[in-house]
This record gives C-alpha cells, structure tokens and sequence, in this order.
C-alpha cells in the first residue's frame, strides 16, 4: 500500500507511525504531510527517514491508496477534496464528517462492512470514548437490544493531544516546586484535579464531546433506540481514558451469558476478579490494543440493566489503532485493494 499521514507530527499523527509498525503494515511508500510549522521537518520510521511536506492545495495525492488524517476537523474539511480527488481512500480522525450520511463511520469489531460504502471516500474514525465503549457494548447489543446507556468518563490528558500531556506533567512538577502551575490546555488545573468538562458546552448544557456519544453510538451501532447519556471528566492521567457504564437491555441478561459474551467478542479482554483486585486500570492498559473490560455486575437500581468498567489506550484504540485497523480491512475485504 501507498500511505500518507496528515497531522505526522502530532500526538495521534506519532502514534499512526507506531502502530503501522507494531501491525507490520504493508507499506510501498510513505508520505508524511504537516501544517507549515512541521513541514520541513524530518521523522524516522525504520531506520528511513522522512522529510514532512506542507499540506496545500497543491498537494498530489495521485498513487496515494489510503490516508490517515489527524490534523483537526477545520483543516479535514479544507482538503478533503485534494486528498480524495485521485481515488485516495481518507480515513479521517476528526470529527469533520463523522455525522455525514454519505460517510460511513466505522468501528471494525462492530460495524467493519460500512467502510465499503463511501460515496466521497472518505471514512470516519469516531470519537475515542465512542469506539472504546461500542466495542463493549455491540457483544451485548448481540443478545439483547440495548435501551439505554448511562456513562461516566474517566479522560485522560492524551485526550487533548501531545501539549496537554506535557503541561499534565509539568503541573505537577511545578507544584511540587511550589510555583502556581501553568494552566494553558484545560479550564483549570488537571493536576490533583478532575474537570467535569471537555469540549464547549452546547444549548442542552450537555458538552459536545458528551453529545458525541450519543449521535455517533447510534450510527455505528445502526440503532436509533439506543439512548446514550454521558458525564464527561477529564482526569489527571496521562493516558487511556476508563468508562463507568449502566446498560439497560429490553430482556434481563444473565451475568455468565455477558461475560461469556465479552470473553469470545474481538477487541476486548476480561480483566475481572474483584476478590483479587483484578480490574482495568488506565496505567495498566496504556499502550495496549484491546478494550478491557471488568466490574461486572448486576444493576441491583433495575433488573434489566448491568453495570461494569472499561478502560482502553486513548491514542491507540480511541484513535490510531481503529483507523488502522478499518485499512486493514478494507485490504483484506475490498475489491478496490485486491490485487
């Protein structure tokens, strides 16, 4: 495959060269585009290295099989068409298209077949709380439709990218020093902190990252019953985000039937022995590639609801990882790649 990156420098932009080599991605070439503060700039990958060309509307995507970009939403909306002109397939990390009809938005352990219908060529990676939390609930989903899901983030800094890791980091040094901490990525200080914040607040009062969850569920999940309510928090660790979460099915589910259910479903592990202080942990699971899942247990509030913990790598899972993962795909399932 011919490759490009759009966003190389960034956090999810590093994390794509990563995973492209952990995966042994088949790559023919490698193309590396960035905003004019990193073009010029030289990235190595296996022992090659690569100078970061400025994205313009000049750029030539001809030959380009698929790109990733994770450069932000404006600048996905701004060359989508040249990326796309010549036949590249976008994969896309922001949320510019996510909730266009004409764009599939794709999660492959759930819903890995829409990849193959995009009329613009473009596919939609999905927010990194909506991927780690439809991973878990499509085995569920498979015994009996879901009603209702109620969710409580745990979000990491990696969540508002590489900067906001850093000054995580460097507020708690700061303080240690005794100096004011530097407060620059975030509405107050995240250290010895939790914000119950992320993203602006839209006219329900609910955020936009906590809206998220409820439109793109429903997409990837292809269900418009599902009602999703979420509480996002932004927490002071530095990687993979956790989810606390109450699902509400229309028939009761027995505890075995679910967690044989997670134990047989792609993508996730059981990590769930409470007697013996098994559970996730975002410091357990960071720069790991499955969701795992654990604290199951019977909503004792309502029969038909169960209750249990997720935790999963923000930049790996909740974005690099799925998008890679939907190429992989793609190359093994569309006609388009098939030599």
């Amino acid at each position: 495959m011919n490759i490009a990156i759009v966003g190389a420098s960034g956090a999810v932009g590093q994390e794509f060269l990563r995973v492209l080599d952990e995966q042994n991605f088949p790559i023919t070439s490698l193309r590396l585009f960035g905003s004019p503060r990193s073009a010029g700039s030289v990235i190595r990958f296996k022992d090659k290295d690569y100078t970061v060309e400025l994205l313009s509307e000049d750029s030539d995507f001809s030959g380009v099989d698929i790109a990733f970009t994770s450069a932000g939403a404006s600048t996905s909306k701004k060359y989508a068409d040249v990326i796309t002109r010549h036949g590249t397939v976008m994969i896309d990390n922001s949320s510019a298209f996510r909730m266009d009809s004409d764009v599939p938005l794709v999660v492959p352990e759930v819903n890995a077949e829409d990849a193959l219908c995009r009329p613009r060529n473009i596919i939609g990676n999905p927010n990194c709380t909506t991927i780690l939390m439809v991973v878990a609930l499509k085995p569920i989903q498979d015994l009996s439709p879901i009603r209702r899901v109620r969710v409580a983030t745990y979000q990491a800094a990696s969540g508002a990218g590489a900067t906001a890791m850093d000054e995580l980091v460097n507020q708690f040094a700061e303080i240690a020093e005794g100096k004011a901490p530097t407060i620059e990525k975030f509405a107050y200080q995240l250290a010895y902190n939790v914000i119950p914040h992320i993203d602006v607040f839209t006219d329900n009062d609910y955020t936009k990252e906590e809206m998220k969850t409820f439109y793109e569920t429903r997409k990837i999940m292809h269900s418009d019953d599902i009602k999703v309510s979420t509480t996002c928090v932004r927490v002071p660790v530095l990687r993979a985000h956790s989810e606390a979460l109450w699902v509400e099915t229309e028939e009761p589910l027995t505890l075995e039937a679910v967690r044989e259910a997670f134990e047989k479903a792609p993508g996730l592990v059981v990590a769930d022995n409470p007697r013996d202080k098994i559970y996730p942990m975002p410091l357990d699971v960071a720069g790991k590639d499955p969701v795992y899942v654990g604290r199951l247990r019977r909503d004792i509030a309502d029969d038909c609801s169960l209750n249990f913990w997720i935790s999963g790598d923000q930049i790996k899972k909740g974005a690099a990882l799925n998008a890679v993962q939907i190429a992989q795909w793609l190359i093994a399932n569309d006609p388009k790649f098939q030599s």
